[in-house]
């Protein structure tokens, strides 16, 4: 008796979809006017900036750039607080077996379509009723934030066990207390390093909001970036990245410290 052998499986739709990528790929470098020779000198060019800004910084400009940097990580935080006041009882809606379908659809349809644009596209709108602000990259960081912090918010509480959430509906808990009782005490360690990580979001793009003029250390780096004053640009840029260093590293610790707890000696 001969044993004949499986037929292979068809990888038509594979190949096919290979082919459509490669040829997306090859479209799209042919499509961009890519100037090789200037790629070729990027290495010298980011060297001789690079020299430009750190050789020598300007540290005469210092105070303004510490004040400016305080006002950046003051929007970030109004932001901040503004997203979890508006997202978290969303959150909760939004969340399955505690809000109608039709409503939840609708929530989850808007935080995805809210962090699809950018803060600064959200900033833009909104100059015409804020004016060149920090309120305005606050409500932009703010609104944005919604998007995240609520898809993050359901995603917890719906993680949450069971037992708790049925435990208190069995003993004829309302809504409200089966929020506080249930849902609250697992989920509140997820929800308060969401709200920190989101902190350390918003520090960092308080300073591309600057680019459209709402002040903050990004607006100060644009200016003397287009007055092409590179010492003070490095100097900008050192502050920035010690600022927004020490800033995720105790935002991390903090958030260790909750999700974690406290370590044993």
């Amino acid at each position: 008796m001969t044993l004949l052998a499986p037929p292979r499986p068809r990888r038509t739709l594979r190949n096919a979809l290979w082919l459509a990528t490669t040829t997306v790929v090859i479209a799209a470098f042919w499509s961009v006017d890519i100037q090789w020779a200037r790629i070729l000198d990027l290495p010298a060019e980011i060297a001789r900036y690079t020299w430009l800004m750190f050789s020598s910084p300007d540290w005469s400009k210092l105070p303004e750039a510490l004040l400016q940097t305080w006002r950046s990580v003051a929007m970030a935080w109004v932001g901040t607080v503004i997203a979890i006041i508006l997202a978290t009882p969303l959150s909760f809606v939004a969340a399955r077996d505690f809000g109608p379908a039709p409503v939840r659809a609708v929530l989850r349809v808007g935080f995805a379509l809210i962090r699809a644009v950018p803060e600064i596209i959200i900033a833009i709108v909104i100059l015409s009723v804020t004016g060149l602000t920090p309120l305005t990259g606050a409500i932009a960081l703010g609104i944005n934030g919604i998007g995240t912090l609520g898809k993050w918010g359901y995603e917890s509480i719906e993680g949450v066990p069971r037992g708790p959430i049925e435990s208190t509906r069995a003993a004829g808990g309302s809504w409200s207390q089966v929020v506080r009782w249930g849902v609250w005490p697992s989920a509140s360690p997820e929800f308060m390093s969401f709200w920190l990580y989101r902190f350390e979001i918003n520090v960092r793009s308080s300073a591309v909001l600057g680019l459209i003029g709402v002040g903050g250390i990004g607006d100060m780096l644009t200016s003397y970036t287009q007055y092409r004053e590179w010492s003070t640009v490095g100097m900008l840029l050192i502050v920035v990245v010690i600022v927004t260093m020490a800033i995720d590293a105790i935002s991390g610790r903090i958030r260790r410290r909750i999700t974690e707890g406290a370590r044993l000696a």
